[in-house]
């Protein structure tokens, strides 16, 4: 009769370090599982280079973002996100410098801009006839996804890498956004 209870207890316990393992080993693949695909922008400054020369892969993409950043800048926020799952993956380096600089850089992306519109986000910019995906404002204040009315984004350019019938359902843009009013100017990139 001890042997039958020795057995008992012995199953009992297995089954219980069994159960305990397989409640306890879920719990962790599910934590590591949820927090690798969150999609945490990375949003420390001083990591801009990392970004632009590192971790970015498509550099024709961020060859328009300063190589450094100009020392005359003020108010730099970045966002970085490498993408998890179907997520976007994004790239963007907002700053202020003077009103002539951004007077000037203006300028010059207006010469090379393929499309060009007055605040919004990239599904009312995609939504326009002959319209292209843009970018969300991340680096903005507010956390808002649009861009203020003061700023024009002049896109540079955008690849359109979906299938027939199903028009950009992957692609990339690049470009810039410039608030002449506050002198400031969003480099941005954004690949779906």
């Amino acid at each position: 009769m001890k042997r039958s209870h020795l057995v008992q207890f012995t199953m009992i316990v297995f089954f219980s370090l069994g159960s305990v393992g397989v409640v306890g080993g879920s719990f962790f693949l599910r934590r590591a599982f949820s927090s690798s695909s969150q999609n945490q922008a990375i949003t420390d400054t001083s990591r801009y280079r990392e970004i632009r020369d590192q971790l970015w892969q498509n550099q024709d993409a961020i060859k328009h973002f300063p190589t450094e950043i100009p020392k005359d800048a003020q108010d730099l926020r970045i966002a970085y996100s490498p993408g998890v799952s179907q997520a976007s993956i994004f790239f963007q380096a907002r700053l202020k410098q003077s009103p002539e600089q951004i007077q000037k850089l203006l300028t010059q992306y207006r010469k090379l801009a393929k499309h060009q519109y007055r605040g919004g986000d990239s599904n009312d910019h995609a939504s326009f006839p002959n319209g292209v995906p843009t970018t969300f404002f991340y680096t903005s204040d507010a956390g808002g996804e649009s861009f203020p009315p003061g700023y024009e984004i002049l896109v540079l350019n955008a690849q359109d890498k979906g299938t027939p019938g199903f028009k950009w359902n992957h692609g990339n843009s690049y470009g810039v956004a410039i608030d002449s009013s506050s002198a400031e100017i969003v480099y941005w990139a954004e690949e779906w």
